[in-house]
């Protein structure tokens, strides 16, 4: 595609040079081929327009600036200016693969907990119909259910060009998208442009607050998805749920309202909580054909009526037969790192679950006590360089919920572990009795070691991870594959 057919409907004017045809289009000057247009972003550690050379080196066509403060007389390229070329890099990569994301129905979800289990509930129920589904999100990115092997899968939402790439791919088979939108995208404006056919919002508790400075900011943050959704599905028993549907009546959006405690759209009621399973009966006077329909998912805890409230709620807005839905939920075993069960014979309950911020910690701990005639065991965690604020925050939770707790270490990244659970016992002293134990192999251990029959061990903060991120290298960590080689290791004796 010619340079100046690519930038048209962008914000981006041509400073010097001739049109050139575009090959590529990168913002890592040590990934630019031939022909690319390099796109320079300013980021919070790193400002490519210093690599503009290397890119130019690489073979750059043609490299678009942010700001007149480069002297492009320096620069042998066709240079171009974008008033925000954050904003700007969507849209010129939207064009660039031809709007992929118009060829089939796109349906976004954020929030702090709930979105990877919400997007598998969605992917199950859309492919049951049977249709071909694609899904992006922290777990997995796949279509019809395979995986695609991208090297820059390492992000919850993929940057602008990748998820271009990806929706290329899906546009070429799918006719629904599925995907987990973080707030990290939002603000950082990496769908700018994007239309969604839904838009979901499942709850907003303290978390990324190292990014949004604090809670409005977070909020508004992830306003910005259903700005630009045709339908929004809200879970109006969160408070910033309640406060986003007036925002979207205001624009006029369509609105669909989940909930358990407030009038909603699809509201869940007769709720039966087991220690496998959950199950209730959607009352809906909007959608007739799910009122009165009970519907059962093998997955326990309160959560998963939420997430699955939604879900249903997505597939009624897309038109699936509720036969279909009620069939898909029943079929669903799990979600990985999502109160995850570790079968075993010890006669005591383990599950891992990815559970990282303080209403994420409370909905784990809470819905495994409902079941549970022992102990609750709990092990967590906090993640190094990210909110600090929440660290006593989730030992106070875990701690007054919890018989036990085991601290640890989460992903400590360049701080140190030990630092990290100093910042956590403040919360849990004087609530439970507590051991801190750095070593994460070592604390599951020690916790599935001191289990007894009919208690439960609940591992958090991890989840799906196979890895754990140190200040010089990362290695390979799978909670669930510890707790099987420490149950293994009580067995056996």
């Amino acid at each position: 595609m010619l340079l100046f057919d690519l930038i048209k409907n962008a914000d981006v004017k041509v400073l010097k040079g001739a049109d050139k045809e575009i090959r590529g289009i990168t913002i890592d000057s040590r990934k630019v081929k031939k022909g690319d247009l390099f796109v320079c972003i300013k980021g919070m550690s790193l400002d490519s327009h210093n690599y503009i050379n290397d890119a130019i080196s690489n073979g750059a066509a043609a490299v678009v600036i942010e700001d007149g403060g480069v002297d492009i007389e320096k620069f042998d390229t066709t240079l171009a200016l974008a008033k925000d070329s954050r904003g700007a890099l969507p849209i010129l990569a939207s064009a660039f693969y031809k709007s992929p994301q118009d060829l089939f129905d796109l349906v976004g979800v954020t929030g702090t907990n709930g979105k990877t289990s919400t997007c598998f509930f969605i992917e199950a129920i859309l492919a049951n119909r049977p249709k071909v589904v694609g899904m992006i999100g922290t777990v997995d990115t796949r279509v019809g259910g395979k995986s695609l092997d991208f090297e820059f899968l390492t992000s919850t939402t993929p940057d602008s060009v990748e998820l271009m790439q990806i929706f290329d791919i899906m546009s070429r088979s799918c006719e629904y998208v599925v995907m987990e939108v973080s707030s990290h995208s939002l603000y950082l404006r990496k769908l700018e442009g994007i239309k969604f056919k839904i838009g979901i919002f499942t709850n907003l508790t303290q978390d990324h607050l190292d990014l949004h400075g604090d809670m409005e900011n977070y909020f508004t943050a992830k306003t910005k998805l259903f700005a630009q959704s045709e339908i929004s599905i809200i879970n109006l028993d969160d408070p910033y749920g309640a406060r986003l549907r007036e925002m979207a009546r205001a624009s006029g959006k369509k609105i669909i309202g989940v909930g358990i405690n407030s009038e909603a759209d699809f509201k869940a009621e007769d709720i039966k909580y087991e220690s496998d399973s959950v199950s209730y009966t959607v009352r809906s006077e909007k959608f007739k054909g799910f009122d009165g329909r009970k519907f059962k998912i093998n997955i326990p805890g309160g959560f998963t009526v939420y997430n699955t409230l939604c879900a249903v709620a997505a597939a009624a807005a897309l038109g699936t037969p509720v036969e279909t839905v009620s069939d898909a939920l029943l079929k669903i075993k799990g979600v990985p790192g999502r109160i995850q069960k570790i079968e075993n014979e010890a006669g005591f309950n383990i599950f891992v679950d990815y559970a990282h911020s303080p209403d994420g910690l409370e909905n784990i701990i809470k819905s495994v006590r409902e079941f549970t005639k022992g102990r609750v065991i709990t092990i967590f965690g906090a993640g190094g360089d990210r909110d600090r604020k929440k660290r006593p925050i989730m030992g106070k939770i875990a701690s007054e919920l919890s018989d036990f707790c085991v601290l640890t270490s989460d992903n400590p990244r360049s701080e140190d572990p030990e630092a990290i659970i100093d910042e956590v016992v403040p919360g849990v002293e004087g609530n439970c009795e507590f051991v801190r134990i750095a070593d994460r192999k070592k604390a599951i251990e020690y916790a599935i070691q001191n289990a007894k029959p009919d208690d439960s061990v609940i591992i958090a903060g991890k989840g799906h991870e196979t890895y754990q991120i140190f200040a010089n290298e990362t290695v390979h960590f799978d909670d669930a594959e510890v707790a099987k080689n420490a149950l293994e290791g009580i067995l056996s004796k």
